[in-house]
């Protein structure tokens, strides 16, 4: 008998940022390094840390809420879900006005937080 564990869709969106986020960052580093490793340091380069930390937070939230045996507590998470969703949005808006050369994975990411806050919102009303 298997013991598969059923995930929402949110939970496997989440992982789908969560990896997305991590590619943008090393692109973003990489293109904030530059060639010169001795130069000064552009302060935009800790937005890069943020997204990967924002969206690493997103999976625990979302197995904490489901894990949770009252409905109260389960808000309480969904409400952290929805601040994380809301804050990768604004730093998606910090790296849109840092000097990134490649801003491709952008609109990608953005595209991909849409559809997880959609899924987010329906995810929230279940509790």
């Amino acid at each position: 008998m298997s013991h598969r564990l059923h995930y929402p869709p949110l939970y496997y969106k989440a992982l789908d940022i969560l990896t997305l986020s991590r590619h943008m960052s090393y692109l973003y580093t990489e293109d904030l390094i530059g060639p010169e490793l001795h130069g000064p340091e552009h302060k935009e380069i800790y937005f890069t840390g943020d997204i990967i930390q924002q969206s690493c937070s997103l999976v625990p939230e979302i197995l904490r809420a489901e894990n949770q045996p009252y409905a109260e507590d389960k808000r309480r998470y969904a409400k952290r879900v929805k601040l994380l969703t809301k804050k990768l949005f604004y730093t998606c808006d910090r790296l849109e006005k840092s000097p990134i050369q490649s801003k491709e994975f952008l609109p990608l990411f953005r595209k991909e937080l849409r559809q997880f806050r959609k899924l987010q919102r329906t995810w929230a009303l279940m509790f």
